[in-house]
């Protein structure tokens, strides 16, 4: 099972200092993150991307790139890249240069994001939302599979005779995840390709999260990709944690209270009872990760945010270092304890795809599957 932490790459004021981190500051930080990482045993680091302050990281792959330079074995990805408003061209592209880049270190989670001004900015209508993810996915899996694409649809101009470039590492896509907290079309989308799944989780209660994961684990079977249970699922959650609960919820409470996503609502108490956030000691973290199994299934990547709220780096570090050496072996060893040998214990990654073979890999897709890819 892979283990990571996801960063929205947010510029929140520290609640307890009133300091607010300049740009650089917040992009140096991201890079540490990525680093301690590696460092503490993680597996993935994943970045948001967002186009309106309070938030850093416009260009996940320019980031991603700079990161897989000072990195050797951590799995970099995205939580989101928007598939709505970013040419498919352009994604296309760009992640198969970061592939080259970072040895096929790449995956990426596609989604709508939560911003609805963003639309506008890049000329599409938040409308037509859903069907700008069906759409330029469908082309985007075809520019990675195909070596020359001709194509017309509803929201960009005709390609005829296109090649996009760089080549996908060894004519092998990056692996997707297809991102969504509360939107069944897109777990219908992820299910129908046979690609991932992921459940933000961080602020729904666990019942729906099961509803969500549960409709994509049914049509992933439905579309003969494989058992239910075979689907290949990840999840969010937040932690703070410190070696006992009274000292980690006093040390967060001022930042959660004030926080734009969670302060001026439900109590602290109440948003851990309601939601995975979970602020204790290791022992309790771990207790209550283990619980997500439980209702969604066994699954394959679970991703924590803890860069968030306006902490700052230094306590972000702190939390990292307890996550990998206190926190995550455990998760490891009871989780594939648990496991079904026939469920995979990983997602995908270029590694397993490449040793797999074309067939697996989907590297390049035949007339059926063009056709098929046709109808989103």
């Amino acid at each position: 099972m892979q283990f990571g932490v996801f960063t929205v790459g947010d510029m929140t004021p520290d609640p307890t200092t009133g300091t607010t981190p300049s740009y650089a500051d917040k992009v140096a930080a991201e890079v540490a993150i990525a680093k301690q990482a590696e460092q503490v045993g993680l597996d993935v680091f994943a970045v948001g991307e967002h186009h309106n302050p309070p938030f850093a990281i416009s260009s996940p792959t320019t980031l991603l790139a700079h990161i897989a330079a000072q990195t050797e074995r951590l799995v970099l990805s995205t939580s989101t890249t928007l598939i709505t408003t970013n040419d498919p061209v352009r994604l296309a592209e760009e992640y198969a240069l970061l592939q080259h880049l970072s040895g096929g270190r790449v995956d990426l989670m596609m989604g709508r994001g939560n911003t609805g001004p963003v639309y506008p900015w890049f000329g599409q209508d938040i409308r037509n939302g859903v069907a700008l993810a069906v759409e330029n996915y469908a082309l985007l899996r075809r520019l990675w599979r195909e070596d020359v694409v001709d194509w017309q649809g509803r929201f960009r101009t005709p390609l005829q005779g296109f090649t996009s470039v760089p080549r996908p590492l060894d004519d092998i896509p990056p692996f997707v995840w297809h991102g969504s907290i509360r939107t069944p079309e897109i777990a219908e989308q992820a299910a129908y390709y046979g690609d991932g799944f992921f459940h933000n989780h961080i602020f729904w209660n666990i019942e729906h999260t099961a509803r969500m994961v549960g409709l994509y684990r049914r049509r992933f079977e439905h579309y003969g990709h494989g058992r239910a249970d075979q689907a290949i699922v990840g999840l969010g959650g937040q932690v703070f944690i410190r070696p006992n609960s009274q000292d980690a919820v006093a040390e967060f409470r001022p930042y959660f209270d004030v926080a734009p996503v969670y302060g001026h609502g439900p109590s602290l108490e109440e948003f851990t009872r309601e939601t995975p956030l979970t602020v204790g000691s290791p022992q309790q973290v771990i207790e209550r990760t283990l619980t997500f199994a439980d209702a969604v299934g066994d699954y394959q990547r679970q991703l924590f945010l803890i860069d968030h709220a306006g902490l700052p780096l230094d306590t972000v570090l702190e939390q990292m270092e307890i996550l990998g050496t206190q926190v995550v072996p455990v998760l490891r060893r009871e989780f594939e304890a648990r496991r079904p040998a026939h469920v995979p214990s990983d997602p995908p990654t270029h590694a397993s795809l490449l040793q797999a073979g074309d067939e697996h890999a989907n590297a390049h897709v035949g007339p059926r599957s063009r056709s098929a890819e046709a109808r989103p």
